[in-house]
């Protein structure tokens, strides 16, 4: 935990996912405030829509902030390398692609790299590429997802003995006892994004924390197998729509019915109807929407607190 502190400076070790086109100054900004390290995605994001979100967050907080670049999403991926540079981003997330011909330009302008993965072999890459940080994500994880479909509880040991560098456990965690677990497994840190969604300051629908405030163990489904597409979603009429009829839709089709445009609609506009809205399956732990601040203070009490407990217990 205090190498990953020390790389990002950061007081607690709890990082937010990318969120691609919901992602927001306003959240990133009050989880970095917190003491956390708050990200936002670029998505399908222009350029200039990213730049603008930068330059909001920049005037919203002091502290060392995140941004997650999907390498084989975004048609922009020069561009927005060179806003990295200019705003000095303190931290660059790299996911959905091969981060080895991007890690050393980020490294010779001092931007540190986190690469998210979903496999032992591409764990073991992206150290070999020079990346500081591995994200490991299991499949218990919201949104678009590894075909492997390892759990957490699998991945996070098997990632941690084979690279040197810090990781950070995603995918099932949203809370202090799911902070200590990750710590148990090896990981240094988490990373979250179902649990941040229902904050006090996360600009979404109030529909779509409503449904994750009332969300059970079995709540999310996984749409898009039968593209090549994993992707974990809320119980919903569009995505159980969708899971119905995927396989007779093209390709293009179904991109088109699970672009970021569909995202929106269900996470921001907070239509069910006509936009899903990504969902990890820990929604069922979620009962409260407490502040930001209260959130990742609480988590680590409760870590604290249970790992009392449990030397407690093995000192009988």
């Amino acid at each position: 935990m205090k190498k990953l502190i020390e790389i990002l400076h950061i007081e607690y070790p709890i990082i937010q996912g990318g969120m691609g086109n919901i992602s927001n100054a306003k959240l990133a900004a009050a989880i970095s405030n917190a003491g956390g390290l708050g990200t936002i995605g670029v998505g399908t994001l222009t350029p200039d829509e990213v730049e603008h979100m930068i330059q909001e967050l920049r005037k919203l907080t002091k502290k060392p902030f995140a941004v997650n670049l999907p390498i084989n999403v975004n048609s922009y991926m020069k561009e927005m390398i060179s806003l990295m540079i200019k705003f000095n981003v303190p931290v660059v997330s790299l996911s959905a692609g091969n981060p080895a011909p991007i890690i050393p330009i980020l490294h010779e302008n001092n931007i540190k790299v986190m690469v998210v993965t979903a496999s032992v072999h591409h764990a073991i890459k992206a150290e070999k590429a020079g990346a500081n940080i591995i994200v490991a994500e299991g499949f218990e994880a919201a949104g678009i997802n590894s075909p492997y479909e390892t759990t957490t509880m699998t991945l996070i040991p098997q990632i941690v003995d084979a690279v040197t560098i810090p990781v950070i456990a995603a995918g099932g965690i949203a809370d202090g006892r799911g902070l200590l677990a990750a710590f148990s497994l090896g990981a240094q840190g988490v990373q979250m994004g179902t649990r941040f969604v229902a904050t006090k300051e996360a600009p979404f629908s109030s529909d779509y924390k409503n449904k994750i405030l009332n969300a059970n163990d079995h709540n999310t489904i996984i749409i898009g197998r039968s593209k090549g597409q994993t992707r974990r979603v809320l119980e919903g009429d569009y995505t159980l729509s969708l899971l119905k009829n995927e396989e007779v839709y093209t390709t293009e089709q179904y991109a088109e019915a699970t672009n970021e445009n569909h995202h929106i609609i269900g996470a921001i506009d907070g239509n069910e109807k006509k936009g899903f809205m990504n969902s990890g399956q820990i929604a069922g732990l979620i009962h409260d929407i407490p502040t930001v601040k209260e959130l990742l203070e609480g988590m680590m009490a409760e870590c604290r607190k249970t790992l009392k407990n449990i030397g407690n217990l093995l000192n009988r």
